[in-house]
């Protein structure tokens, strides 16, 4: 297998010498450097694998225009862009003009070596023993504190809890963890701690000896065994009855476990991460959480917000979900309509980015063209995103009729509404809107 051609466009020494450092060492030998003006010369001698364009100023336009012409020059050809002032005006303008990619600075390597291997032909991506770990999608401010968070967690030891909706990437997140730590040779096993029967949760998290009980022919490790020396993952820990519960909360503060039918005590070195959906303290509240347990596992504490707060980042996640759908069906859809797109920004996305990687998958069994157009997604899908834009406009109307009764005074407005102050505020950012629409 050819080494990929990698081509960093417009990119000062100093950053452009540390990228192809970080390329190098990652398996990527052909990587060459040129500034914009010679672009189009350099296509007519060779075309590279895939793009980096790189923008340094804060013009919202500055670099699209070369990458249009890149565009029209290789069609198929990945790029990734990487702006050093970056804002929501350049992102989206980005997308359009056809980025597959785009990373504000500075950004995590891993993530770039990442994508960069997501968007190269798979017949040319690098050498497959370089380990990579899959990338948390997302450059909104709430997701850049949440990796860079990550980042400095994964460096320790420390037990971590994660919260969130369903469907917002806490499984992601914990193997993130496990695969960017000191621990990422061992095994990272998960448990769903929601779906083992109570009768069966010592066999499956403690394992068994032979002859324990009828059925045990042979000895069986447990998960806890299993993740020895690497990371255990306890997802949904707080759907777990209280007695279940207990029997975790021994396991982490002995740091062993003792197999049903076993004689001995088997210690234990691993790290722990575990999730939920729900509230915990609430659920300690109700009497439905054990709180010494809460206290054991809320040492490093992790919340990941729902898209509806994050919709920012919608482009960038439709744009990674397609491209993992074109390699695994063998296709090449080239993204979404502006009125398609316009409409999954209006959407409120219950069930977070799950039910945005099963609607796009849904939609694309049966496209017949290379872009997705409002009317490619599901009947049942599109009602409800009917809905969504009709209630988005009733929103934007209401804030406007307060804000215009109450001379633009956003306490005000907020009392008329019976919001809060930062809901008018979320929806104002959410709508764009700004005072000089007062006129």
């Amino acid at each position: 297998m050819d080494n990929p051609s990698i081509l960093i466009v417009e990119c000062d020494d100093i950053s452009c010498q540390n990228l192809k450092t970080e390329l190098h060492s990652q398996g990527y030998k052909s990587v060459a450097a040129i500034n914009k003006t010679r672009l189009s010369r350099f296509f007519k001698d060779k075309k590279p694998d895939l793009i980096i364009f790189t923008v340094n100023n804060q013009k919202p336009n500055d670099g699209l225009t070369e990458i249009r012409q890149i565009r029209g020059l290789g069609k198929h050809i990945p790029v990734i862009l990487i702006a050093k002032h970056s804002s929501e005006e350049l992102a989206i303008a980005a997308l359009k003009a056809g980025v597959n990619d785009y990373f504000k600075w500075p950004f995590s390597d891993s993530e770039l070596v990442s994508s960069i291997r997501q968007n190269l032909p798979a017949h040319k991506i690098s050498p497959p023993d370089i380990h990579i770990a899959d990338p948390m999608i997302g450059n909104s401010e709430s997701m850049q504190e949440i990796k860079a968070f990550l980042q400095k967690v994964a460096v320790t030891d420390s037990t971590v809890l994660i919260t969130g909706e369903t469907g917002t990437g806490k499984g992601l997140a914990a193997e993130l963890i496990h695969r960017t730590s000191l621990r990422k040779k061992g095994a990272f096993v998960c448990i769903n701690c929601a779906a083992i029967p109570e009768n069966l949760i010592e066999s499956e998290m403690f394992g068994y000896e032979q002859g324990a009980f009828t059925g045990a022919a042979t000895t069986s490790q447990g998960k806890f065994e299993q993740a020895n020396q690497g990371t255990v993952f306890l997802d949904e820990i707080a759907d777990m009855s209280l007695h279940a519960q207990a029997k975790i909360l021994r396991v982490l503060e002995s740091r062993e476990i003792s197999r049903i039918g076993g004689k001995k005590d088997i210690p234990l070195d691993l790290r722990v991460a575990a999730a939920t959906n729900h509230d915990p303290e609430q659920l300690i509240n109700e009497g439905k959480f054990r709180a010494d347990l809460y206290y054991r596992l809320n040492v490093a504490r992790v919340h990941l917000p729902p898209l509806r707060d994050r919709k920012e980042d919608i482009p960038y996640l439709v744009n990674h979900i397609i491209g993992d759908l074109n390699q695994r069906y063998d296709r090449y859809i080239e993204g979404l309509t502006d009125d398609a797109m316009e409409k999954l920004l209006h959407y409120h996305w219950p069930g977070n980015i799950r039910e945005l990687k099963n609607c796009l998958e849904s939609t694309c069994i049966s496209l017949l063209s290379r872009r997705i157009s409002f009317m490619d997604f599901p009947d049942s899908f599109r009602k409800k995103l009917k809905f969504a834009e009709e209630a988005f406009t009733s929103e934007r109307d209401m804030v406007l009729a307060a804000l215009s009764s109450t001379n633009w005074n956003k306490t005000e407005a907020a009392k008329k509404l019976n919001w809060s102050r930062m809901k008018v505020y979320r929806t104002l950012k959410r709508h764009k809107i700004h005072p000089q629409m007062r006129n």
